[in-house]
């Protein structure tokens, strides 16, 4: 049987994870995007050394479990530089890595799909090529995969969950701190839940909106 009466007083205290959940998110797409951004460049460029090392950054960190580049950021990595480093300064170093092997792949699909006369009409009114990406070919790219990126905003939200396995105080954790106390689990974690969704729901509808605006600009 549901019993909630147990869990209500400590709705506030897993709501208080939101917080935790936006900071993380927020700073690591940031720097997902930016990485990614640097990422797609490098490989669509004609320098082989970059190109070469680009697409490898991009195998490692799809390849691997996001989970396992987070407790080797938060447990290995303090082993060579000698200090420790908080949960929530390792998750958006973690999840801002990670996104950004994802987000380049899906710049540099924005650059391709980007139509070929721009560029060549860029070189040939002698516009440099760092000023033709910035002005001409990234804001157009930036449209196209917009619903994209913001589907990797969403999953990031979600997946951020797993910093729980690193002892921050998101959502997720204050919801099984609640379960160990109450010794219930199932109703603040399905209270979880239901943050989460609501939070993939606003994100969802903020995308939808961003994207119109945008279509509506051109």
């Amino acid at each position: 049987m549901f019993d909630f009466s147990k869990v209500v007083p400590s709705i506030p205290y897993i709501l208080q994870g939101i917080g935790v959940t936006l900071q993380i998110v927020i700073f690591a797409t940031i720097v997902g995007l930016v990485l990614g951004i640097l990422l797609a460049l490098c490989k669509i460029g004609s320098i082989k050394p970059l190109k070469w090392f680009a697409e490898f950054y991009t195998s490692i960190f799809r390849g691997t479990p996001l989970v396992l580049q987070l407790m080797l950021i938060y447990y290995a990595i303090p082993q060579f530089i000698g200090t420790n480093i908080d949960p929530i300064p390792a998750a958006i170093i973690a999840f801002g890595l990670n996104s950004g092997a994802y987000v380049s792949e899906i710049i540099r699909a924005g650059i391709n799909a980007v139509d070929k006369g721009q560029q060549e009409a860029a070189r040939a009114l002698g516009v440099p090529y760092a000023k033709m990406m910035k002005d001409i070919i990234l804001p157009q790219a930036m449209k196209n995969i917009l619903p994209s990126l913001m589907n990797e905003f969403i999953t990031l939200n979600k997946e951020s969950a797993i910093v729980t396995v690193i002892g921050a105080l998101d959502i997720m954790r204050r919801a099984y701190v609640v379960g160990g106390s109450t010794f219930r689990y199932f109703e603040p974690l399905l209270i979880a839940g239901v943050i989460y969704y609501i939070m993939t729901l606003v994100l969802t509808f903020l995308g939808r909106t961003i994207e119109k605006r945008m279509r509506r600009s051109d």
